[in-house]
Parts: structure tokens; sequence; C-alpha cells
């Protein structure tokens, strides 16, 4: 524990419904806990977990988070307790505040006072009748505590004039969807889809292959080209595994109704072979943030209820929320 990242304590407020509770950073992962502090303040889209359990996330504007590394590390997260959070290379602040069924290593950063348990309780129930059921959009604030809120989201900067001015729009179309639905997502939902994707007139098979490529897009793909430039793969190498992974699912997005992101990825790929490493890691960061947060409206904006009717089936069923 160093003085640094231990005895700091940050709010976390949800405006609508209209709860705050206070979590104390505890000395644990301090490179982790000091890229938060000083990401601070900012706002995002809550999302809640939709196949492990009582858990809140969301996507943490700190590019910074897909490549550190946490020192202190929990074995599986359904062992820390309640009020535990967490910064992950997912770029997500997750809170556990119940039961947990996945089985998976975290990074703890601090944990949500005891006094404030009930009314986190209180916004995962809230949060979880709004991605799953209502789709009422719930924005998340964190700031250090005792001071005013407010937002921003990072700009990277690359050497290249072509990779600049990329790095520049993707910032700038990132700015505009932070925290407003993406006018082609909102439009893909409602089922206005110019290609013609989905066949015989059908909308929900596209809208959950849109889901199924867009988040490891982000998490995999870029989150992984991010983390192996951080790590020094050589550069040659990066760029071909850029080629490997990107333009594929990109391209199929772009033909769903993704047109930016396969604009944006198109650009990447044109000035790829004059990137130097710190020119990649702007572009391949600042895209990522860019495809996450597209990934997390896209879990907003799905009609998980269409599945209603479907039920887990056995013992471990009784736990679970309606």
């Amino acid at each position: 524990m160093t003085a640094s990242s231990s005895g700091r304590r940050i709010e976390i407020s949800w405006p609508d419904p209209g709860i705050t509770v206070t979590a104390e950073l505890d000395g644990r992962n301090p490179a982790l806990a000091d890229a938060l502090w000083e990401s601070l303040p900012y706002r995002s889209l809550q999302g809640h977990a939709l196949v492990a359990g009582e858990h809140l996330y969301h996507h943490a504007p700190i590019p910074a988070l897909l490549h550190l590394h946490g020192s202190d590390r929990i074995a599986d997260r359904r062992e820390a307790p309640d009020g535990t959070v967490f910064c992950s290379a997912l770029q997500h602040l997750g809170i556990k505040y119940g039961t947990l069924t996945e089985p998976m290593p975290a990074s703890p950063v601090g944990r949500i006072r005891v006094e404030d348990l009930p009314a986190l309780a209180e916004a995962g129930k809230a949060v979880w009748d709004a991605v799953y059921s209502t789709k009422k959009q719930i924005l998340v604030e964190v700031r250090r505590a005792g001071t005013a809120g407010g937002h921003r989201i990072p700009r990277l900067a690359a050497a290249d004039p072509d990779a600049d001015a990329l790095v520049r729009n993707v910032h700038a179309e990132t700015e505009r969807i932070w925290l407003s639905a993406p006018p082609e997502l909102d439009e893909l939902h409602r089922g206005w889809i110019p290609s013609g994707a989905g066949s015989f007139g059908t909308v929900l098979p596209t809208l959950l292959f849109v889901n199924g490529e867009t988040r490891p897009l982000g998490y995999a793909s870029y989150g992984g080209l991010v983390r192996a430039a951080a790590g020094g793969m050589p550069l040659e190498s990066l760029r071909q595994m850029a080629r490997l992974l990107v333009g594929v699912p990109a391209e199929f997005l772009g033909y769903c109704g993704l047109e930016k992101l396969w604009e944006f990825t198109r650009r990447f790929l044109d000035c790829l072979d004059r990137l130097d490493r710190d020119g990649f890691l702007a572009v391949a960061g600042q895209m990522a943030l860019y495809i996450n947060c597209l990934g997390g409206w896209n879990l907003q904006l799905y009609p998980w209820d269409t599945g209603d009717h479907l039920r887990r089936q056995g013992a471990a069923a009784a736990g679970r929320r309606s």
C-alpha cells in the first residue's frame, strides 16, 4: 500500500435514480487506482452484467486500462466481498453488489463503504431493469469525493499527419456518442437497415451479429493490439496482426450499418506502414475506446427481454432476477 494510492475516496453517482455511493481506494493495484484517480471526473453509460450475476460495470474513458497490469489479483471474483470495485483491461470500472456466477480473476482497487451497500444494491436493481427491459438510459458519474462532477474524453496523438487526423476524428465521434445513443445503432435497433442486412426482412439476427462482432473487436482485437504494442511486440508483427484481426469484422459491421467504424478502420489500415510504436498505440487506443463505447450501447439497446420465455433450468436458476 502506498500513500499515493490509498486513503482516497471517490463518489459513484447515478443521478437517475438519485443514488450516490462512496468508495475508498484502498492501496491495492496502485497503477490502476492512479489511472482511475487521474481520469476523474467522468460520466458514462451504466451497464449491468448479463451473464455473470449481480455486477455493475461501465466503460471508463481511460486508455491506459487496456495495458496496465494489476499487481494484486483476486483469483476468483465470486469470492470478493460485496461492494468491491474493480478496474479491468476491458476498460471497465466494475462493482460487485451481490452473487456472481462467473469465476474469473479480477483486479480490485477499492471498496464501497459498508453503510452504502443497501443503496448500491438498489442501484443494481434499477440498472438491471433498465438494461434488460425498460431500456431507460442510466448514466453514472465518477468523481473525487467532495468535488464537482464533469466529463472529458482523452485525446491521444500520433506524429504521422494522416494518423493524427484519424485520431482526431475518432475522438470527436467518441465524444459525440459517449453519453447518447449512436444514431446508426439507434436506427438499426428500430429496424432501419439501408444495406438490407437481415434475411427475409428479419432484424433480430442482425442485431445479434452486430453485438457479437463489436464486443470482441474492441475488447480482444484492438485491446489486444494495444497490449501487444505496449508489451514490445515488433512493429512488423503488430502491423501483420492488425491486418489479420480488424478488417473483416469491421467491413461486416459497416455492411450492417456501422459505416463510420468501417471508414475509420480503412484509414487505420491505410496508414499502418507509416506508424511508429507511439502512433500505433495512439490510433489503436483511440479506436478501442470508440468501439468499446459502441459495444456498451449495443448492450443497452438490444431487446434482451425478447427471450424472456427462456429461463435457466436447475437449482442454480433459483437465484435469478426477474
